[in-house]
């Protein structure tokens, strides 16, 4: 029953049906080199035998599975003179063509080249994968597709009529569903459904061969029975191998456990390696359930031991164990974050920051490891400290989902991202150091912060302002001299129907923060003006929002030191954009309330220490210093309150543990540069300055040195 002509294909219409390329081509005997793709049965060496059949060309074939280079050479060497003698092409059809190695596959290259032969390649598998590429460069390439349910009904229709080659003579009828039960089975193979019709038919009559016009009754029993079962289309080196496997993958990562077990099944039937399945499940393990359920590396890990141990046919439960955990596990693809690391290294590769290297090595000449904060001689085992490149400032990767266990550590991680940031994205700098020199202007500070006690110290800072503040889900907030972040967060959790408004000073804090916002989604980001606060007008143009319900910030002064002047325009700038009801809530140190270093020093004499404590009070109430530094509660109270506000201040004690460096300690007491270091120096004269000096210097040694001031609650709001 194989087609003769194009008008007896069946099916692939989409490659020779009327008007397609193909047919055109075949019609005009216009043949290039070409590959024919596609499962078995769908009528790749038929459609090679339509063109033989209607070529002037020569036509030959061969087997790849029964030929090798001395039958290519034979051939090549026939249609070359053939070319020479009489001018007359030769079509050289390769079937399973896949099945010839490199070697064999070029011995074709060069008379494909030069035109000696046209090749027609037929194979089962991907010619893109399998066949060599300089080979499928020459040729076109034409996929067929599994025949359709109607195709093979037709298909049998016309073998059950043909009386020349086919049941014809006689009249055979099928047990209702019996005939649709065979090209169901037959699964697009038109071969399959041939093969089984003449096995049901002609083991039907008592005796072969009957007479013509004989009726032959097929019975369903009779046809399950030439077609016994559904022929695996599987093949464990090919597409079908590749096609499956990406379908459990697919199916388990989308929580499907019945499409799970039935492409397992699969699988396992056309003896497929386990250790292949399992391998992909392990993977599968951490790249699609991850650490939403960080056990399932384990399970998979222990079942694939398992099957190890025991093999087939027990072995199924431990494969069938694995697949069902897998597949109804929560997911989370969160370790893709290494991907994005990784698109960052090819990027920049950035250096490693000072802190981190290795002290072992240069820590002498180059500073190396200096300031690093270990985190386990801290509370909770960690401690907040820029781990980045200084490049990748605020650059997040690793998104926590909100499945299983990754869902009850998701907090967890954003908290602790959040106070980093506002280590990080804040400088870790604080303007109750006693150095305000331009030699130590745009360091660290004078200090390491400690995290053990600094993370709960901005936790308590951030929830005792937002304490004081009238928020809602829908309310509106500004957040000011917003760098940090860490206020900013907090608003977007609070208000999350609202709108939060976030001022910086400039652009690289606000790329920063942007960067640390980048797990938000869209509309859930904040807004961000670079600048001091903005006017009603510009407020409404940037953000269509003119008045806000709360403006809040933390330490809002802490890089122009405060002062009358800097109160007065603030309050006056927040007069303009608080809303009726509102409140302003800000959280400040004055300098005068700062740390002291005589509450530091307990082996020096008494009368030591009385004279530093008087030295350091008249340091902040001296001519010399800059009205930044003289402020205080009654300033800051003041300036609100003749702004038309009524402003309540609260005092709030403040400790922390700090890590002073022997870097710090001299630029602190440097008399030429540090105007704390030169006004005390000329206090307490030469020798107890120095002193003092040594003394510090080896209680530092000794570990981080308990850290007092005071801060300024100010609520303020319409009189």
């Amino acid at each position: 029953m194989r087609p003769r002509t194009l008008d007896d294909i069946i099916g692939q219409d989409h490659i020779v049906g009327q008007g397609r390329l193909l047919r055109r081509a075949i019609q005009a005997d216009r043949i290039s080199s070409l590959i024919f793709y596609g499962p078995p049965g769908t009528g790749k060496t038929s459609l090679a035998r339509v063109i033989a059949n209607t070529t002037k060309s020569t036509f030959e074939s061969l087997n790849a599975v029964l030929t090798g280079v001395k039958d290519v050479r034979e051939a090549i060497g026939r249609a070359t003179e053939r070319r020479n003698l009489y001018g007359t092409r030769t079509i050289l059809f390769v079937d399973e063509v896949h099945r010839w190695n490199k070697a064999q596959q070029d011995a074709l290259l060069p008379w494909v080249e030069n035109g000696t032969i046209i090749l027609i390649g037929a194979t089962t598998e991907n010619p893109f994968f399998e066949v060599n590429r300089a080979l499928v460069s020459r040729s076109r390439i034409f996929q067929l597709k599994p025949l359709e349910k109607e195709d093979l009904l037709e298909t049998a229709r016309r073998a059950l009529a043909d009386k020349e080659r086919g049941y014809g003579t006689w009249r055979v009828t099928f047990e209702e569903g019996a005939l649709d039960h065979i090209v169901e089975v037959a699964s697009g193979d038109a071969r399959s459904l041939l093969n089984a019709l003449e096995l049901a038919i002609e083991t039907t009559p008592a005796q072969w061969t009957p007479p013509e016009n004989t009726e032959i009754y097929v019975s369903f029993e009779t046809a399950e029975q030439s077609i016994q079962r559904r022929a695996v289309l599987y093949d464990r080196d090919g597409d079908y191998h590749f096609d499956t496997i990406s379908a459990f993958i697919k199916s388990v990562r989308g929580s499907d456990p019945d499409a799970a077990l039935y492409w397992l099944a699969k699988m396992v039937r056309a003896g497929e390696d386990p250790s292949f399945i399992f391998r992909r499940m392990i993977i599968l393990a951490s790249e699609d359930v991850g650490l939403a359920d960080p056990h399932a590396l384990s399970v998979v890990i222990s079942c694939a031991k398992a099957f190890d141990r025991i093999g087939f046919p027990e072995g199924n439960f431990p494969l069938t164990h694995a697949c069902l955990y897998l597949a109804t596990a929560p997911k989370s693809n969160s370790t893709m974050a290494f991907f994005d690391a990784m698109k960052e290294i090819e990027k920049e590769d950035a250096e490693v920051p000072n802190h981190l290297r290795d002290a072992n090595r240069d820590s002498q000449s180059f500073g190396h490891g200096e300031g690093y904060i270990y985190p386990h001689a801290y509370r909770d085992h960690w401690a907040a400290q820029q781990y980045l490149p200084a490049a990748l400032r605020g650059k997040t990767f690793y998104t926590p989902s909100k499945s299983g266990y990754e869902g009850a550590i998701r907090e967890e991680v954003i908290r602790k991202r959040e106070i980093q940031a506002a280590v990080v994205l804040g400088g870790d700098k604080r303007e109750d150091a006693l150095t305000w020199s331009a030699a130590s202007k745009g360091r660290e500070g004078w200090f390491k912060r400690l995290s053990g006690g600094r993370s709960a110290l901005l936790l308590r800072d951030r929830d005792r302002i937002f304490e004081q503040c009238p928020i809602q889900r829908h309310s509106r907030i500004l957040i000011a001299n917003a760098d940090d972040g860490l206020l900013l967060w907090e608003a977007l959790r609070r208000a999350p129907e609202g709108v939060s408004v976030a001022c910086v000073r400039d652009e690289a804090a606000k790329s920063a923060l942007l960067g640390y916002a980048s797990t938000l989604d869209e509309t859930e980001r904040p807004l961000i003006w670079v600048g001091g606060l903005p006017s009603p007008d510009r407020a409404e143009a940037a953000f269509s929002c003119t008045q806000f319900d709360c403006i809040v910030s933390r330490e809002p002064w802490r890089h122009t030191g405060g002062g009358a002047a800097a109160f007065s325009e603030c309050a006056r700038a927040c007069r303009a954009l608080l809303a009726p009801g509102g409140a302003i809530v800000t959280l400040q140190s004055p300098p005068a309330l700062g740390g002291k270093i005589s509450r530091l020093l307990e082996t020096v004499p008494q009368e030591m220490i009385k004279k530093l404590a008087e030295a350091e009070r008249a340091f902040f109430t001296s001519d010399e210093n800059k009205p930044t530094l003289l402020w205080n509660a009654q300033t800051l109270e003041a300036a609100f309150t003749e702004a038309g506000f009524s402003a309540v201040i609260t005092y709030i004690d403040q400790e922390e543990e700090r890590l002073l460096t022997a870097r710090d300690i001299a630029a602190w007491f440097n008399t030429e540069k540090s105007s704390w270091g030169a006004f005390i120096a000329r206090e307490l004269g030469e020798d107890a300055f120095f002193t003092i000096k040594k003394t510090l210097s080896d209680r530092a040694a000794q570990g981080p040195v308990p850290w007092k001031w005071k801060s300024l609650l100010l609520r303020a709001a319409f009189a």
